[in-house]
């Protein structure tokens, strides 16, 4: 299984957008400064996640996302996923 999963910065609320195929182990990473590209801004929280059978399915949801310009869009997402999606995992 994998995940596209939107991360939130408790530091200055900015958004990272990603792939892998174990969260909770990604989420770690990201917190620790293991990842270059988020080190600046952790701590982080999972803001969004949805789950794909394949790496392909996952990679391109996470580009469909990554096309948005507006934080408002990504924000919607949550919302969204309260309103009815079933994809919940414990992190």
């Amino acid at each position: 299984m994998y995940y596209t999963y939107v991360l939130k910065s408790l530091k200055n609320n900015k958004f990272y957008i990603g792939i892998t195929n174990n969260l909770s182990r990604r989420l770690s990473l990201h917190n620790k400064g293991r990842v270059k590209s988020t080190k600046s801004y952790a701590p982080w929280e999972v803001y969004y996640f949805e789950y794909f059978n394949t790496r392909k399915q996952a990679v391109s949801r996470e580009k469909i996302i990554k096309s948005w310009k507006s934080r408002e869009m990504i924000e919607k997402l949550k919302f969204n996923r309260s309103r009815g999606s079933s994809n919940s995992i414990e992190i």
